[in-house]
C-alpha cells in the first residue's frame, strides 16, 4: 500500500489550503527580518554566554510564536469570508482575488513596521511602540531626519524587494489552490476539518494553551539576557500592544499607587513643610549671592560609556575627559529618559520622564519654577541655542513660555551651513554663540544660556571644511570625535573673552545610547557625565559618588549661584542634599537604582533586581525583598507625584502654605 499524500491534501479544502500556504509564505518573510534585525545588531550577541546560539536560535522559535499571532489576526478574517464561499460553491475565485488584495495589503503594512523597527531598535534598544508618535507632529522634520541617514535606506530597499516576491509567491498560491477541490458532496468531513483549523487559527491568535492569560510582551523574556528576549518579539504585536494600552484611560496619565500615599511620601523624601495637600514646595534661603553667568550644554546622546573618564579605551572624548578632570564630576549621574526632550525638560525644569508623556506637548501648556524662570526673575538674560528648527518637539514656544528671553535655531544661522534636517553642526552653533554671548555680556547683566548639541544624532554629518580628523573606523564613533572637538573648539573661544572667568558651565547629557546593555532598560541610555566647570574655582574640582539625576542639575547650579526661592520641583541641591536613590524612565519601563543594586520596573508587570555593578543578569529580589519594596514605593512614588503635579497644574511659582 503507497502512500499518496498528494490525494491526501486534495481532501483538505482549498480555502484552508490557501490560507496555510499565505501563513507559511508570511512566517518565511516575518522570519527574514528577525534575521536582519539580528545581523545589523550582531555586535548584541557576542556579549552572551557561551550558549548564545541555543538562546538565539530559542528566540527565533519565539518570534515564530509571536508572528503566528499577527499572521493568525490577519487571516481570521479571509479564512471565515473564504469558507463561506466554499460552502456555498459559487463565486469562490473572485473573492479570492478580493482576498489576495487584502492580504497583500495587511501583510504589507506588517512588513513596513518590520522595517521600520529595526533602525528604531538600533537606536532605543527597543521594539517598535507608539513612542514613535512622538514625531506625529513634526512628521516632515522626522522623516528628513530619517531618510537623510544613509543607513536607513538600507532596511528599506529590503522591504521593497521582499514585498514584491511576497506579492508573487501568494499569487502564485492563489492560482495553485483555486484550480482544485471544488467542493463536493463530502460536506461533513470538509466542515469537520474547517471547525478544527478554526480552533488551530484562534489557538494560534491566543498564542498559548495556558488559560489564565493570552501572549503578552513578557512572554518573549525566557532568558536572564536582553537581546535574546526582544529578539524574540514581533514589532507589529509590541507596536499595537502599547496602541491598546495608551488607549486605556488609565494609562494616559500613570496611577501607580495612591496618589495621598505618594505625597506623603514624597514630601518627606524632599522635606518639604508646605501643608498644601499636594505641593512639595519648599523654601531655599542663601544668604550671599553670585551673578555669575551660567552656560548649560545638553549634549546629544553622550552617554558616559562613550568616555575615557568612565572607562572607554577608544579616546573619542580627549577634551570632555580633561574637562571633567578639571572640574566637578558626578560620577553617578542619571538622565530621566531616553528621548531628547525628555533630557531638555528634566535638565531646564527639574521634573523626571513619565513614561510616553511629552510635557512639552500637553496643553494646556504647563509654567515651571525652573532654573530658567528663577535666573529671569532675578535680572538674568536668558537665551536657547538649538541647531535645528526651534518648533521640533514643541521646544521652542514653550522655553519660550518657561523663562527663556530668546531663542537662537536655524533661521538665525547662514543657510548655506545648514547640513541636514538636524540643521547647522554643533561647531557652527557654537561659533555663532560666541559673538551673541559677548552682546549680552555688554548689557551688563548676568546671562544664562543652555545649549542642545545636536551631532551625535543621526543623519549624521561631519562638516568637510574644518580642520578636524576623526582617528576612529566607522561614523558611528567618528560623529563622537567631532562632537567633542565642536566642544574644544568653544571652550577655546570662551576662553579668549572678558566674561568667560565669571561663568559656571555645566555639561550633561539629554540621554545616551543603547551600547551593548545586558539589560532590557539600558543602563548606558541614561548613566551619563554631570560635570560642573568654574575657571579658576578650585572649591569646584573633584568627584561625587552622591547618585544624581537630571532634575538635579538647575536646582543645583542655583544652590552654587547662592540664589533664595522656593523650589518647586522634584530635583535636589546635590552639594547639601543627597538621594537615596536615583531613578528613571523608558517609555514603558521604570528604572530605581543604588550603589549596586538596579530595580527594573516593567509596564507589562515583570519586575527584576539586578547587581549591576557586576551586569549580572539573575533577579535577586528574593534575597532583597525589604529593598525591592523600597526602591519601587520610591520610583512610584516620585513618578505619581510628578503626573499628579503635573495633571493639576501645580509646577509654577508658589507661595509656601505655612
Amino acid at each position: 500500500m503507497r502512500f499518496n499524500l498528494k490525494g491526501i491534501l486534495d481532501k483538505i479544502p482549498k480555502n484552508i489550503r490557501y490560507i496555510v500556504n499565505v501563513y507559511i509564505i508570511g512566517i518565511i518573510f516575518f522570519s527574514v527580518f528577525r534575521l536582519i534585525l539580528l545581523i545589523s545588531n550582531w555586535n548584541l550577541s557576542e556579549q552572551l554566554p557561551d550558549n548564545k546560539w541555543r538562546l538565539l536560535i530559542k528566540a527565533m522559535f519565539m518570534g515564530w510564536r509571536f508572528d503566528t499571532v499577527i499572521s493568525g489576526y490577519i487571516l481570521l478574517l479571509p479564512f471565515v469570508i473564504l469558507t463561506l464561499f466554499f460552502f456555498i460553491g459559487k463565486g469562490y475565485n473572485k473573492v479570492q482575488k478580493l482576498i489576495g488584495l487584502y492580504v497583500a495589503i495587511m501583510y504589507g503594512l506588517a512588513f513596513m513596521i518590520c522595517s521600520v523597527d529595526i533602525p528604531y531598535f538600533t537606536y532605543f534598544f527597543s521594539r517598535l511602540t507608539t513612542s514613535i508618535f512622538i514625531w506625529a507632529d513634526d512628521f516632515t522634520f522626522g522623516m528628513k531626519m530619517i531618510f537623510s541617514e544613509v543607513k536607513y535606506w538600507i532596511f528599506i530597499l529590503p522591504l521593497i524587494i521582499l514585498y514584491i516576491v511576497f506579492i508573487k509567491l501568494i499569487a502564485k498560491a492563489r492560482k495553485k489552490t483555486s484550480k482544485r477541490n471544488v467542493f463536493s458532496q463530502n460536506w461533513i468531513s470538509s466542515t469537520i476539518i474547517s471547525i478544527v483549523f478554526f480552533g488551530l487559527m484562534f489557538l494560534g491568535i491566543r498564542g498559548r494553551v495556558e488559560k489564565k492569560s493570552p501572549i503578552m510582551v513578557g512572554t518573549a523574556y525566557f532568558s536572564s539576557y536582553a537581546f535574546p528576549n526582544q529578539l524574540g518579539l514581533n514589532p507589529v504585536f509590541t507596536f499595537l500592544r502599547s496602541y491598546l494600552d495608551d488607549k486605556k484611560k488609565e494609562n494616559q496619565h500613570p496611577h501607580l499607587l495612591d496618589s495621598d500615599t505618594a505625597i506623603k511620601y514624597v514630601k518627606e523624601e524632599l522635606n518639604s513643610t508646605d501643608r498644601a495637600s499636594l505641593s512639595i514646595a519648599r523654601n531655599v534661603i542663601h544668604d550671599k549671592v553670585q551673578d555669575k553667568n551660567v552656560v548649560f550644554i545638553i549634549m546629544e546622546s553622550m552617554s558616559a560609556a562613550k568616555m575615557g573618564h568612565f572607562g572607554n579605551i577608544d579616546d573619542l572624548t580627549p577634551f570632555l575627559d580633561s574637562l571633567a578632570n578639571v572640574s566637578y564630576s558626578f560620577e553617578n549621574f542619571y538622565t530621566s529618559g531616553i528621548h531628547t526632550y525628555n533630557g531638555v525638560y528634566s535638565t531646564l525644569f527639574s521634573y523626571p520622564a513619565i513614561f510616553k508623556i511629552h510635557p512639552m506637548k500637553t496643553l494646556p501648556m504647563g509654567s515651571y519654577s525652573g532654573i530658567a524662570k528663577v535666573l529671569q526673575n532675578g535680572g538674568y538674560h536668558t537665551c536657547y541655542f538649538t541647531t535645528h528648527d526651534d518648533q521640533f518637539d514643541n521646544i521652542g514656544g514653550f522655553v519660550h513660555a518657561n523663562g527663556f528671553d530668546e531663542v537662537v535655531s536655524e533661521k538665525n544661522y547662514l543657510q548655506e551651513k545648514v547640513l541636514s534636517t538636524l540643521g547647522v553642526p554643533d561647531h557652527e552653533m557654537f561659533k555663532f554663540a560666541i559673538p551673541k554671548l559677548n552682546s549680552l555680556y555688554k548689557e551688563k547683566k548676568p546671562f544664562f544660556t543652555a545649549f542642545m548639541t545636536a551631532s551625535d544624532h543621526g543623519p549624521y554629518k561631519i562638516p568637510k571644511d574644518i580642520k578636524f580628523t576623526p582617528h576612529s573606523e566607522g561614523i558611528r564613533k567618528q560623529i563622537v570625535e567631532y562632537a567633542d572637538w565642536s566642544l574644544r573648539q568653544f571652550f577655546q573661544q570662551a576662553s579668549k573673552q572678558e566674561w568667560f572667568d565669571n561663568t559656571i558651565f555645566v555639561l550633561v547629557a539629554d540621554h545616551g545610547y543603547s551600547g551593548n546593555s545586558v539589560y532590557d532598560m539600558s543602563l548606558n541610555y541614561h548613566h551619563s557625565p554631570f560635570i560642573i566647570y568654574a575657571p579658576n574655582d578650585t572649591t569646584l574640582v573633584g568627584k561625587s559618588d552622591k547618585l544624581a539625576i537630571q532634575p538635579d542639575v538647575g536646582i543645583t547650579t542655583l544652590g552654587l549661584l547662592g540664589r533664595s526661592y522656593v523650589n518647586n520641583t522634584l530635583g535636589v541641591d546635590l552639594m547639601r542634599e543627597q538621594r537615596r536613590f536615583a531613578y528613571f524612565c523608558a517609555d514603558d519601563k521604570l528604572g530605581c537604582i543604588n550603589d549596586s543594586l538596579y530595580y527594573v520596573w516593567r509596564s507589562t508587570g515583570k519586575k527584576s533586581l539586578y547587581k549591576y555593578r557586576d551586569k549580572d543578569t539573575k533577579d535577586y529580589q528574593s534575597d532583597y525583598p525589604e529593598l525591592t519594596e523600597e526602591m519601587e514605593l520610591y520610583v512610584k512614588s516620585m513618578t505619581q507625584v510628578a503626573s499628579d503635579l503635573i495633571q493639576h497644574q501645580k509646577t509654577e511659582f508658589v507661595e509656601l502654605h505655612k
